[in-house]
């Protein structure tokens, strides 16, 4: 200690000697991190050949504790039951295709398509030459104008008719006209001759006046008998005239019924002239040809023929499946279906049932099955082979196991289980459903939690502890 007031001094340190005090100092502190990243390296490592001895050591000792305890492999259900389905082969067909024949005889004019043309509904594809049925409407047309002069003469007819008919009307109205006057002229004649041939019997009258009146009175009765013959006549040349207008309007019924007759022959013959042009039936592709142009074509009519074209539709495809016995009481329209084409590196294409035969084939226990399936962009070709796979019902809700996990069946629809619970086995009764082979529906008491036992290493009993080696 130095006293109040006086100066402290320190020596002071060369600069060579501070600078090598801090490289030791240095070299120590990466010394001993080195020394710690080693030992806790060690350490690490210590631990884990610590912890694989220990599940080492609990192995060898569980082994030694029961050496015969059973080894289960179990699994867990799962939810979502089992789909039916059928795959079946399929063949692939266009959804129409039909076969074009001529109706009428001639020689081949034109033919503007050959196989593989594309072809549109009502398109002219081929025509005949067959001058004879021109020849025909053109007769036809002209018998159709001759009938319907015929019918109009006959029109004219029935109004001459009706003239002379109401002539003959007019004239047996003026005789009984006329009889009505002579009636009265013969009344008053035999009046007069009445009162003459009184005033004769009282001598107040000479015998000449009476004979006079006597002659006028038998005058008028002989006018009354000539008008109500002139009636009569009339009447009976007025039936004539109505019995000649009804025959008049049977010629007319007559003459337009030769029309009509004319009309049929007429489109008869432009039905046979139409005939000579092969039309489209649909949009499709030509599929076979039989002619070329410049030969002679026979009528369908005639005789056994090939057809002059085939064309086929192949915007929509028939895909047709044989479905076995066992599988058609499922199989309804709508149902969805799918064809994996071969000849297509295995391409699906979907769709649906859309017909079934709703009848078994005797022979082959099959029904036909038809499903329609969309072609726009034409990759499905007549006679293409794939397997069709039809969806029969959808998958229920149903818990669903391995089929090896029932170890008992009392029937069909029961089946007994083995479930680990609290390592041991439990036998559980279950309902079974639907399965296909590989898997099950379980419908009741079973838990998607449960551990149900698929494979063990030895019989097992209920109540059995057993060792878990995987669950799946």
């Amino acid at each position: 200690m130095s006293s109040q007031g006086e100066t402290t001094t320190r020596p002071v340190m060369p600069p060579s000697a501070a600078k090598k005090r801090w490289q030791w100092w240095h070299s120590g502190v990466v010394l001993g991190t080195l020394a710690l990243g080693a030992w806790m390296l060690q350490m690490h490592l210590r631990g884990e050949d610590i912890e694989a001895s220990r599940r080492h050591l609990a192995s060898r000792t569980a082994s030694k504790a029961d050496p015969e305890l059973p080894k289960v492999d179990v699994i867990l259900p799962k939810t979502g039951g089992i789909e039916r389905k059928t795959v079946q082969p399929g063949s692939v067909h266009s959804f129409e295709s039909v076969e074009l024949y001529a109706m009428v005889t001639g020689y081949l004019k034109t033919q503007d398509v050959d196989i593989g043309s594309q072809v549109k509904k009502g398109q002219v594809l081929a025509v005949i030459d067959v001058p004879r049925e021109r020849s025909a409407v053109d007769e036809a047309s002209a018998l159709l104008a001759q009938a319907k002069v015929r019918a109009l003469q006959a029109e004219a007819k029935v109004k001459t008719m009706e003239a002379d008919r109401d002539t003959a009307a007019a004239t047996v109205a003026q005789s009984e006209a006329d009889v009505d006057r002579l009636v009265a002229n013969r009344r008053l004649a035999e009046a007069q001759y009445e009162r003459v041939s009184s005033l004769f019997a009282r001598k107040a009258v000479d015998k000449r006046l009476v004979d006079e009146q006597l002659h006028d009175f038998e005058a008028a009765k002989a006018n009354e008998r000539t008008a109500g013959l002139a009636v009569q006549t009339a009447k009976a040349h007025l039936a004539g005239a109505n019995a000649k207008v009804e025959q008049a309007r049977v010629d007319v019924e007559e003459a337009m019924v030769a029309v009509r007759v004319a009309q049929a022959h007429l489109e008869k013959a432009r039905v046979n002239l139409d005939y000579a042009k092969i039309v489209a039936p649909f949009d499709g592709v030509v599929t076979h040809r039989s002619y070329h142009p410049g030969s002679f074509i026979r009528s369908a009519s005639d005789g056994s023929h090939p057809p002059l074209l085939t064309v086929a539709r192949t915007d929509l495809m028939r895909v047709v499946v044989r479905i076995p016995d066992r599988d058609v009481v499922l199989t309804d329209p709508g149902d969805p279906a799918t064809l994996a084409v071969d000849g297509l590196e295995g391409r699906s294409f979907e769709g649906k049932v859309a017909r079934i035969a709703s009848s078994e084939d005797p022979t082959t226990r099959t029904m036909r099955v038809e499903i329609d399936l969309p072609n726009p962009d034409g990759l499905l070709r007549e006679g293409m082979y794939g397997r069709a796979t039809i969806g029969l019902t959808p998958p229920s809700k149903q818990l669903t196991i391995p089929v090896a996990c029932v170890v008992k069946r009392s029937d069909k629809k029961q089946g007994v289980l083995n479930v680990i619970r609290d390592g041991k086995v439990s036998l559980l009764n279950v309902a079974l459903g639907a399965e296909n082979g590989t898997l099950v529906e379980v419908e009741s008491e079973l838990a998607p939690n449960d551990e149900v036992v698929l494979r063990s290493n030895s019989p097992l009993e209920a109540g059995m502890p057993v060792v878990v080696q995987s669950t799946q």
